[in-house]
């Protein structure tokens, strides 16, 4: 076993110099407000600086970092600095070097939390059972040796993907277990196979001399764990320990850091339980809520001072994060101005949202509302899931508005929609080898290098396409297996897809979801269990969505090859375009948050998975989105969203009506709902106050009323001001189908699911206006009525 001494010369560097320490000890101290100064002077003992979003807690951690090697408390390399991200920690040396005003050299644990497990589990390589020259697997090696594993035992890997097994792993070395401690709850939830593989793969693992990431910290857990003198070792090494980010740790984490500071207990954890919203990738929020029980006496330090964000931003994210039970609780606040209002936009569907805030972003760069011009730089769109990008981007890239994805690629360079597209190329053109090419084993088929070597060969032989060179190798039996059946069944089905463009049997958008159910495509990510699978089939439904805005598919092909044509990547000013989970971190003058929709935001299927404390990620998503604005943060959602061809109505998020009416300004645009400028289009009688909203029957009363009528909308409204609102040109314009025949005439009596019956008064081509007996005057989708003497017959 290796060891070190205290004074080991590898590791320890010299103290600064009196004389550094002497200039340095006044400057740092002097810019910091009263409960940065006090966590950073608190230096024994146990302590949890809250802090919330832009109070500036980087700059309270590493000034506690300058002041404990300034006071002589300690030496460089006796303070263990744990950060999430290589960038953070370097951001951290920097800040410290430029404090203390000399660079700052032996501060050798400083870094992530798999950096520095990895240096010690080199050091201590033979208690685990490995050699001091252990490889580190990447994802791709990963998925091979769990491949391997799954087909040792027999088992059809349709069934264990190892994408699949890789996730479930991965989320077991989150909470420390390993293949003897996994709980039996766990065994029963994947055919009792789980734990099996687990312990089969890490044996390999040995075998081959190699870890995982996972393994990293699992790996120094359990010699921590088995062998106290090592432990002893470091607990003694690191005299003190600070955390950032500490919200964010997984259970793995947790038992690293708590087994380190168990003996001197000197443990300084920055962080903020209101932006706990990493969940669903191991993040424990309940290890930050549960510090001052794990540390018995620990000072808890609350930084609410913020100095990013306006009066009424602090106060409209505040307002909704309130509504969290599970938080230790502390209220943001600026000694800056108040600012704009926090806007709040309704719009008739998503794609008008979007059409509206290309407009609106093209406004603030001229300059609008005696706002100064506002840089493309300085503007972000923050989404809660990827497919809400596609409307956005297809609106900006048609209008020539730069913008970049941060955090991911762009929509139709998402590798799920490049593989669907290039099922419809093969569909609008068979001859497509490029396209052919890229699907012919997409989802697997059998079809390895050897028999797509052949359908080349057979190809270049004859002088034709790929997919008539398939039907050749076909046809010649040149393959065997089940590599044969599912060609076969590839190149008719091709060859189905292309007939039925030719005959335009189909609709296009009923065609493009036969071809990704026909293809095996989306029962393939329909089986995916990794946790991409769901967003990447939500692309997909999106992709379906966008075919709806046009006549063909062949036009849709030509429309996204030309606006990705038109792409450019230059060095000039762009918007930024994310999700919100990417943004955390970030902040920006002007901020839009759209999509506001229960069942969007909060996401329906994290509530259904998580139950409550889904709930509350996603309302800790909402405020981390809100705090991401400076100056200017406007909220939008829709009425309507496009699914597969039919309309959805959509309810207004939970989380608009836990904002505080003081803080926000409610704008309605012209035309929506026949409404006129302003809020006065819509205005309604409400109480103004927000109060008494937990138990609030919104979805009930939304039932008797139009959707946008929830109380925390109608309390909104009677608090707006009657000021104008820009309309985008195109929504101005918007062409109503007039000629279209409606099935209902004026007078008709007619059942609407959630408003009754009413009375046709109104025909505006497919668009109804309907006086309902007891929710007044609503314009509604005619699809969405049926004549009343057949509402008995509808299932509701």
């Amino acid at each position: 076993m290796s060891t070190f001494s205290d004074d080991d010369p590898l590791e320890a560097a010299a103290p600064l110099s009196k004389q550094a320490m002497a200039a340095t000890a006044a400057p740092y101290l002097a810019g910091l407000n009263p409960a940065q100064r006090e966590a950073v002077e608190a230096l024994d003992g146990s302590v949890l600086m809250l802090a919330g979003a832009g109070t500036g807690k980087t700059k309270a951690l590493t000034t506690r970092i300058v002041h404990l090697l300034a006071t002589g408390k300690a030496r460089p390399n006796e303070i263990l600095a744990v950060t999430f991200t290589n960038k953070a920690a370097r951001e951290m040396k920097d800040r410290v070097g430029r404090l203390l005003g000399q660079a700052v050299e032996g501060m050798p644990w400083l870094g992530t939390f798999h950096a520095i497990c990895v240096r010690l589990l080199r050091r201590h390589a033979e208690l685990a059972g490995l050699k001091t020259n252990f490889t580190i697997l990447d994802t791709d090696d990963q998925l091979r040796l769990l491949r391997q594993v799954v087909l040792a035992h027999n088992i059809d890997e349709k069934r264990w993907p190892p994408r699949m097994l890789a996730s479930i792993i991965d989320g077991w070395k989150n909470r420390a277990l390993t293949p003897e401690t996994v709980p039996t709850s766990d065994h029963g939830a994947y055919d009792h196979k789980g734990v099996e593989l687990y312990a089969e793969y890490q044996a390999r693992l040995r075998t081959l001399n190699a870890v995982d990431f996972g393994d990293l910290l699992l790996h120094v857990i359990k010699i921590f764990q088995e062998h106290e003198d090592v432990l002893e070792q470091y607990r003694r090494w690191f005299r003190y320990i600070l955390v950032d980010e500490y919200q964010d740790t997984n259970v793995a984490q947790y038992l690293w850091l708590r087994l380190l500071a168990g003996g001197h207990r000197n443990i300084c954890c920055v962080g903020d339980d209101d932006q706990s919203i990493y969940g669903w990738r191991g993040a424990e929020v309940g290890n930050i809520l549960r510090f001052e029980q794990d540390f018995p006496g620990a000072k808890v330090i609350r930084l609410e001072q913020n100095y990013r964000s306006t009066g009424h931003i602090l106060g409209a994210a505040s307002g909704v994060i309130a509504a969290n039970k599970g938080r230790l609780g502390k209220t943001l606040w600026t000694d800056g101005e108040d600012g704009e209002k926090v806007r709040l936009i309704g719009h008739w569907d998503g794609e008008e949202e979007a059409r509206w805030i290309g407009d609106e972003i093209e406004a603030m760069q001229g300059g609008t509302r005696g706002m100064e011009p506002v840089s493309l730089d300085h503007i972000a769109i923050l989404v809660r899931a990827s497919h809400q990008m596609r409307a956005f981007e297809d609106r900006f890239l048609t209008i020539g508005l730069p913008y970049r994805v941060i955090g991911g690629p762009r929509f139709y360079e998402r590798m799920e929609i490049r593989d669907a597209m290039a099922y419809f190329r093969l569909a609008v053109s068979p001859d497509d080898d490029l396209a052919f090419e890229r699907v012919v084993n997409t989802p697997k088929r059998g079809l390895g290098d050897k028999a797509q070597q052949k359908i080349q060969i057979a190809a270049r032989t004859n002088g034709v396409s790929l997919h008539e060179g398939a039907r050749l190798v076909v046809a010649m039996k040149g393959i065997t297996g089940k590599g044969l059946a599912a060609l076969k069944e590839l190149v008719e089905g091709i060859d189905r897809w292309h007939g039925q463009v030719r005959a335009e049997a189909d609709t296009h958008v009923e065609l493009a979801e036969m071809i990704l159910d026909e293809s095996g495509y989306t029962g393939m990510w329909q089986n995916d269990k990794t946790p991409e699978a769901p967003g990447r089939l939500e692309n997909l439904k999106e992709l379906v969505k966008a075919l709806e805005e046009f006549e063909n598919l062949q036009g849709f092909l030509e429309h996204v090859s030309l606006i990705m044509d038109n792409e450019s990547d230059g060095d000039g000013e762009k918007v930024s375009i994310m999700t919100l989970h990417a943004a955390k971190g970030l902040e920006f003058p002007a901020v839009f948050l759209p999509g506001w929709e229960d069942g969007l935001f909060p996401s329906q299927r994290s509530m259904d998975e998580n139950g409550l404390k889904g709930l509350e990620e996603e309302r800790r998503l909402a405020y981390v989105g809100i705090t991401r604005a400076e100056r200017l943060c406007t909220i939008s959602f829709a009425a309507n969203r496009r699914v597969y061809g039919q309309w959805q109505s959509a309810m207004p998020s939970r989380f608009i009506d836990e904002l505080l009416a003081n803080h926000v300004e409610v704008l309605t645009p012209p035309g929506l709902y026949g409404g006129g400028y302003g809020a006065a289009g819509m205005a309604a009688t409400a109480s103004p106050v927000l109060s008494g909203m937990q138990g609030s029957d919104l979805h009930d009363r939304a039932a008797e009323a139009n959707v946008y009528n929830s109380p925390g909308w109608r309390r909104l409204q009677a608090r707006s001001g009657e000021r104008p609102m820009r309309q985008p040109q195109e929504a101005k314009n918007m062409v109503i189908d007039l000629d279209a025949v409606s099935a209902f005439s004026e007078g008709d009596r007619v059942f609407h699911q959630k408003f009754g019956y009413g009375e046709v008064i109104a025909i505006e081509g497919d668009k109804l206006n309907i006086e309902f007996d007891k929710a007044g005057s609503k314009k509604v989708v005619a699809r969405f009525i049926v004549a009343a003497d057949t509402a008995g017959d509808v299932p509701f």
